[in-house]
């Protein structure tokens, strides 16, 4: 299934893409897509819903964040060996994580804001992680049990904030927006193999990052597994799985966004995002 939230922010409702591509209301059967219906048992029971039932929704509404309520937004740094070389960076004997705060989730072709006093604010093409229900102390051979499904992500970041700035990189990464998650939650049944996705990203058209989720240096699964050991995986948190390269970061001389700069993403069986970059009043 292929689901999402949609309508204006804040007040968005539940839905599903059918196999033609048309939205269909979903509220008569879940309050939201996050929580207690992304559990296996609540996914099997929407999975048995004949799509062409439910209302179709007309026009072209605005989408959500295809998770609501987001609990923790992680992130893995470094976790592809040719974006860490373009980086200059040594790839990392664990996964490096930091946390993206959960206001900076947005919906996937919304606006973003480029922060007051930002100099270098970069874009990341990433697969996220759902969780469908608790994960603690899991293994690797079972971390998938606990997946809900796969979304897209623009893991936005602002470079100066994050490196230049002192502490932690969770300063540069969690300004309001720097969070687009969407257009769709993919159940993992629709994805065979999240370890061999296609993945790309534009800036005004122009191609930067075109790559593939093979070069990841920890998986999916291991992930989740790392994760779970220490802290609880809880029903709707979303974990990014770093980005291939192409960033602004790594190019010579780094290219960072400015106030009408258009993004556009991909991955492959997960849809497309566009972001039109504006600055913060």
């Amino acid at each position: 299934m292929k689901l999402l939230r949609y309508g204006e922010p804040r007040a968005e409702k539940p839905g599903l893409l059918d196999a033609d591509g048309v939205i269909r209301d979903l509220s008569g059967h879940v309050a939201d897509i996050g929580g207690g219906a992304l559990d296996p048992a609540a996914l099997a029971s929407l999975g048995k819903i004949d799509a062409k039932t439910l209302p179709a929704v007309s026009g072209k509404p605005r989408l959500g964040a295809c998770v609501a309520g987001v609990g923790k937004f992680i992130c893995i740094g470094l976790n592809y060996s040719d974006h860490a070389a373009e980086t200059g960076a040594t790839v990392p004997s664990e996964p490096i994580i930091f946390m993206k705060a959960s206001s900076a989730v947005s919906g996937p072709n919304d606006d973003v804001l480029i922060p007051r006093g930002s100099e270098k604010t970069d874009w990341e093409v990433e697969l996220a992680v759902v969780i469908g229900k608790k994960a603690k102390y899991v293994s690797e051979a079972d971390a998938l049990d606990y997946v809900a499904g796969y979304c897209l992500t623009n893991d936005v970041s602002e470079r100066a904030f994050q490196i230049e700035r002192q502490g932690q990189w969770t300063k540069g990464k969690s300004c309001d927006t720097f969070g687009p998650i969407g257009p769709w939650l993919v159940t993992k049944d629709e994805i065979a193999d999240p370890q061999n996705l296609k993945m790309w990203l534009t800036v005004n058209g122009e191609m930067v990052q075109n790559g593939s989720s093979k070069t990841m240096v920890y998986g999916v699964a291991f992930l989740v597994s790392y994760l779970s050991q220490f802290m609880s995986l809880m029903p709707g948190d979303v974990i990014s799985t770093g980005t291939p390269p192409g960033v602004g970061l790594g190019m010579k001389p780094p290219r960072y966004l400015k106030a009408g700069d258009v993004v556009e993403l991909g991955i492959e069986g997960l849809g497309t995002q566009k972001q039109t970059f504006r600055a913060d009043r």
